[in-house]
């Protein structure tokens, strides 16, 4: 019965990786390879497809402009949400509760239903085709997220903390930045990972708000098709790319992650 119980988790991982060592592995064959046929690991490795990316300017650009409006974004939203999150937390107001529940609203909405509003906003504001439209389009989802995040962690931090270091002689900015936000390092990371989530997999904003300048990785690999079919190493290789940073994000923030998922609403 033991072997079975550490055989069920074992096989999991293996289904779970799966996936993403098929990526990895078409992403070192060529097109031909991968249509004509199934192997395990490539008969004749190949770097083409990575050393295109790297020396063509559509696809690394793609990859700069995609961390920049996601950088971006998240460090709005997280800015943004942690005063406001404070707020729901500490104070009670006429509504309060609507309007909390309302700014999870903007969450369910799907992201098509905010497409041509956008585009028309900021096409009028010399905003259209820049990272920042990308980022700030991101808002409207990620702040609502980030701030029921945090308000979860910040309601459970007593009072009394504040009270103590307002007593002590601590300004609330000085007590915010320099002891409350400390406090929620946990929720910050956990607020950060679902933004950094949402806003890189996003793709029909991103891409009905550029076009050629800000355009993102996720919009350049729709756009592989050819006169001889879609080149699928290609396409393998920069899926791949676009793993490495969400695996960095994971790696730097997990103890928080972990902390999150323990002590958070989330």
């Amino acid at each position: 019965m033991r072997q079975i119980t550490k055989f069920v988790p074992a096989l999991y991982i293996v289904l779970l990786m799966m996936p993403i060592y098929w990526l990895i592995n078409m992403s070192f064959k060529t097109t031909n390879e991968i249509l004509g046929t199934f192997s395990l690991w490539p008969n004749e490795i190949t770097f083409d497809n990575y050393i295109k990316i790297f020396t063509d300017p559509v696809w690394y650009t793609g990859y700069f402009n995609s961390l920049s409006y996601v950088t971006l974004n998240m460090v709005i939203s997280v800015s943004v949400a942690l005063p406001a999150a404070y707020a729901f937390s500490r104070y009670r107001f006429l509504g309060d509760k609507h309007l909390f529940f309302w700014l999870l609203t903007n969450r369910m909405a799907p992201p098509a239903v905010f497409a041509l509003p956008f585009f028309q906003l900021y096409s009028a504001v010399s905003l259209f085709d820049t990272p920042i439209a990308v980022a700030l389009a991101h808002c409207l989802f990620n702040i609502p997220l980030a701030v029921w995040i945090l308000e979860g962690f910040m309601s459970g931090i007593p009072k009394e903390l504040d009270e103590t270091a307002y007593v002590d002689g601590y300004s609330f900015p000085r007590f915010f930045v320099r002891i409350f936000i400390p406090t929620i390092a946990a929720g910050i990371g956990v607020a950060m990972f679902f933004c950094f989530m949402f806003s890189w997999v996003e793709l029909l904003l991103a891409k009905t708000l550029t076009s050629v300048a800000a355009k993102p990785i996720a919009a350049t690999m729709t756009r592989t098709a050819s006169s001889s079919g879609y080149e699928l190493g290609l396409l393998a290789a920069a899926g791949t790319l676009t793993i490495i940073p969400g695996a960095f994000v994971i790696y730097f923030v997990r103890n928080y992650i972990a902390k999150g998922f323990a002590l958070g609403r989330v």
